[in-house]
């Protein structure tokens, strides 16, 4: 039978070691994800994007005095090959709503190319196709305008099914390459352009609205 517990008040054990009574305020963190780290841990072969929080961690106790480390997770994933934006939090209630395909959030990628976008790749992708089972159709599909520093062409793709490798395989489905891809927006909250590589910053209650949560 489960029992209600309150964790401030009640003394808790889990395998023989007493939970601290003081909880970690929640966290909510916006990641620049750089190429080459993964969303999750135990692959000895790739590095987990948690690895780059480590001046986060050092600094905790200064800042927050006798009140335990946060256990931080991200909201949803991105390959390894994948840069951009990531949430990461330690509130579940908060990463499991932005995940839930019912919040229907927006999220918009770029990707850049190999070879030549035709007209027609671009009605393909609009067209959608099938993950898992379901066949997902992009909300939009655009050729970005060319720029002269950039000789590969680019797409913005905004999405709202969230499946594993969803643009990958739209695009792939399209008959295109992708060259890389970068998440820039989830919701109505975009990724700050002066925000580098491997670099966090902290989201304000505004931002946490815009990607619709209200708790």
């Amino acid at each position: 039978m489960q029992t209600r517990v309150d964790p401030s008040t009640d003394i808790i054990y889990v395998n023989g070691s007493r939970l601290p009574k003081k909880l970690p305020p929640k966290v909510y963190l916006a990641l620049n994800k750089p190429k080459g780290y993964i969303c999750s841990s135990g692959e000895k072969e790739f590095k987990s994007v948690i690895d780059l929080f480590e001046d986060f961690f050092k600094g905790w106790d200064k800042k927050n005095p006798g009140i335990p480390k946060p256990r931080l997770f991200t909201v949803g994933r991105l390959d390894v090959a994948t840069t951009g934006m990531l949430i990461v939090t330690n509130d579940g209630d908060f990463a499991q709503k932005l995940s839930h395909p019912s919040s229907m959030l927006k999220k918009e990628y770029i990707a850049v190319i190999d070879g030549v976008v035709k007209t027609q790749h671009l009605v393909n992708i609009s067209k959608g196709t099938v993950i898992e089972g379901m066949h997902c159709t992009p909300d939009s599909v655009e050729l970005m305008p060319r720029q002269p520093d950039l000789k590969r062409p680019r797409l913005r793709i905004v999405v709202h099914e969230g499946r594993n490798h969803e643009v990958r395989e739209l695009v792939k489905n399209a008959g295109l390459e992708i060259h890389s891809l970068k998440r820039m927006r989830i919701g109505g909250f975009r990724l700050p352009s002066d925000l580098g590589l491997g670099k966090y910053v902290e989201l304000k209650q505004s931002d946490l609205r815009a990607m619709g949560w209200k708790g």
